[in-house]
């Protein structure tokens, strides 16, 4: 069995990420969630061990797929972002293995926009590749065609981000949940850069929701976490595509994950399949600084979303500054996407191109203060990175001109710092990158 939802249905978003999934502490009466450090738990008996491992009890059995610090964790995020349900992980790495492998088998494909993350493009490329797992790419998300093109009889699920790093070219997942449903196959949503606050996937036809939970939902930087939502919805059984392990009866006459968990089904085949058989598991310290973050969200990314609009817009009137991909300025050609999806919002993680290449970049990074030279995104702190050189050093040539990673290209995620000390270092980095290539 599975531990209920606390899903606080009827409260206000402010109020959840504070509180959704908290039960009492009957120990001492903690306030705040305590931490369960703990590989394992002690049965009451020879009953007990048997019910647990068979299913028949929903008490703890091992840490590895259930922990009472992860549970207030995992009920929070349900809630912010409509799920049924929800598990934590070690990495959003592992979070997005843990679905797509749980989905694909060897012989079997999935379909993913081009412009995802660097990591996720190399995690598809390489490891999955090894295992027999491909994967096709779509380089313009609104043609309809090109999806329907890439999806074939061995495709097992559609993968896209909300916000794509560090392009910014938003994705409109109502349009690619229209194809996804007419193929018969699950889309996965990787919301890490948009967060529930901005955008909630499964009420726009997602059917899985994936969060680098080290970025935005924690906000601090200090450990890292991934997060699977399930959205509950979709026909495991009805579907064109075959899931053998959510829809055929276990081992010992058990039924399947679709008969025992229902609308929960693929929680349940996650957790105590997939995700305990890779051993992707949280630390309780990381989850506890998980639901720390978690409960300022909605404040920060109030601050993160004015101060990445501010900037952008400083930037794009900067004569140093060749373009500036950040789709809530009126001139994007994805600004429609975040009036329409996004309320006028375009994240705050985006990229800017300097004028004078390579030289320019360097010069430009260099000479930065208040910005963090780091490879993170999501942070209360801003941060810059170079991606032709870090993120996407390993891509040939041709494929960072195709995903428009030039030689004069900076990253941006912006923090909720004052936004005047941001453009003041940005601008002496500017000045920097000028000196350094002339005028």
């Amino acid at each position: 069995m599975l531990p209920p939802r606390y899903d606080w249905h009827g409260f206000g978003f402010d109020t959840r990420q504070v509180h959704a999934g908290e039960t009492a502490e009957p120990g001492h009466g903690a306030r705040i969630t305590p931490v369960y450090l703990t590989a394992a738990y002690r049965f009451d008996s020879f009953a007990q061990a048997e019910a647990r491992f068979t299913g028949a009890d929903d008490g703890q059995l091992y840490s590895r797929n259930l922990n009472p610090t992860h549970q207030v964790a995992e009920r929070r995020i349900a809630s912010l972002e409509g799920g049924s349900g929800a598990i934590v992980v070690g990495s959003g790495q592992a979070a997005i293995t843990a679905v797509l492998l749980g989905l694909a088998g060897a012989g079997e494909r999935i379909v993913s926009t081009a412009s995802i993350y660097s990591g996720t493009r190399i995690l598809f490329d390489r490891t999955f590749a090894r295992l027999g797992v491909a994967s096709d790419y779509v380089r313009d998300a609104r043609d309809e065609a090109a999806w329907d093109a890439a999806i074939g009889p061995a495709t097992k699920a559609i993968f896209i981000e909300t916000i794509p790093n560090p392009k910014n070219d938003l994705v409109d997942v109502v349009a690619v949940s229209r194809i996804a449903r007419r193929h018969g196959i699950p889309l996965i949503v990787d919301n890490t850069v948009a967060t529930p606050y901005l955008i909630r996937p499964l009420e726009l036809g997602a059917d899985v929701v994936i969060h680098s939970s080290t970025k935005f939902l924690s906000g601090h930087g200090a450990a890292l976490s991934g997060a699977i939502v399930d959205g509950g919805r979709f026909d495991w059984v009805g579907s064109s595509r075959a899931y053998p392990g959510l829809t055929e009866a276990g081992t010992a006459g058990k039924p399947s994950y679709v008969e025992a968990y229902g609308e929960r089904a693929l929680e349940a085949y996650l957790r105590f399949g997939i995700v305990n058989d890779l051993g992707a598991a949280l630390s309780p310290v990381n989850s506890f600084l998980l639901q720390q973050g978690i409960e300022t969200l909605s404040l920060r990314m109030e601050r993160h979303l004015a101060n990445a609009a501010a900037v952008a817009a400083w930037l794009d009137a900067h004569p140093a500054v060749e373009s500036v991909d950040f789709a809530g300025l009126p001139d994007n050609p994805f600004h429609d996407i975040a009036r329409d999806r996004f309320g006028g919002h375009a994240g705050s993680v985006f990229a800017f191109t300097v004028r004078g290449g390579r030289d320019a970049a360097e010069a430009f990074m260099d000479a930065l203060q208040v910005f963090s030279r780091m490879t993170n995104i999501g942070d209360v702190r801003s941060m810059a990175l170079h991606p032709a050189t870090t993120t996407h050093v390993s891509f040939p040539a041709d494929e960072r001109a195709r995903l428009g990673i030039g030689d004069g290209l900076v990253r941006l995620s912006i923090g909720i710092e004052t936004v005047d000390d941001l453009i003041a270092d940005l601008s002496q980095g500017l000045d920097a990158a000028t000196r350094r290539v002339g005028a």
